[in-house]
């Protein structure tokens, strides 16, 4: 299972929200450079950097950031927060991202997504499946769907996407453990697929858990920055 660490992107800071609500907002690096060096030094080789900026605004904000971070280590990124147009997409691709991430358009737009698979490739793509009580939510979390998890994962799969991450809003920021439930439920309904824990992540015990249950990889955020993990177990589960 490979680790994930996410850096969550406010004008410019790495940030955290809790249960996606901007209000309840903590600053933990002025500097995200610094934190994704911090990552590959440790020996990860992967980011998830969000746009939360761009999330709200419905178009890429914080282009420098991912510039930057592309430029001076070597992580594979996925990117996401904004990606709206095939112009976007294209920019987010050329500035460093091996992966655009994209959950909103999915949603709102399928055609367009359905015709940036078929020309970028589903291999260009990370699909977000953020959920609530297992509903999709889009636009930064703030306005919730009435689609079905499985129903949603059935619908792209079907058109050759094979990588999802899912969020389960109730749990992220919190501190509380993934939801395993869900996730098994997915696993099971769908067992070649490459799904991505994100949410809850509060030990290195969840980390396990997660492995166990086959997801291909977690997301970790908060509990980084919080030192609920630290930097050293973080690269002792990596080596396993």
């Amino acid at each position: 299972m490979q680790l994930i660490p996410a850096i969550d992107i406010i004008e410019g800071k790495c940030v955290r929200l809790t249960e996606g609500d901007y209000a309840q907002k903590i600053i933990y690096n002025e500097d995200p450079l610094e934190v994704a060096k911090t990552f590959e030094g440790i020996g990860l080789n992967r980011l998830h950097l969000v746009d939360l900026d761009g999330a709200k605004a419905g178009e890429v904000v914080n282009w420098k950031v991912l510039e930057k971070i592309a430029n001076k280590t070597g992580l594979t990124i996925d990117f996401g927060g904004g990606i709206k147009t095939e112009a976007t997409l294209k920019t987010v691709l050329n500035t460093g991202a091996t992966f655009a991430t994209i959950g909103s358009l999915a949603v709102k737009s399928p055609l367009v997504f359905e015709e940036w698979l078929s020309r970028f490739g589903a291999h260009t793509f990370l699909l977000g499946a953020d959920v609530y009580e297992e509903k999709i939510a889009i636009g930064g979390w703030i306005e919730k769907t009435n689609i079905d998890i499985i129903a949603f994962v059935q619908s792209y799969m079907d058109k050759g996407v094979s990588q999802i991450f899912c969020t389960d809003i109730q749990k992220d920021g919190k501190l509380q453990g993934p939801s395993i439930e869900l996730y098994k439920k997915i696993i099971k309904q769908f067992p070649t697929l490459q799904l991505i824990a994100s949410g809850g992540v509060s030990q290195l015990l969840d980390l396990e858990a997660l492995r166990t249950i086959g997801c291909s990889g977690a997301i970790v955020g908060k509990a980084i920055y919080e030192n609920k993990i630290s930097l050293k177990q973080l690269s002792d589960f990596n080596l396993l």
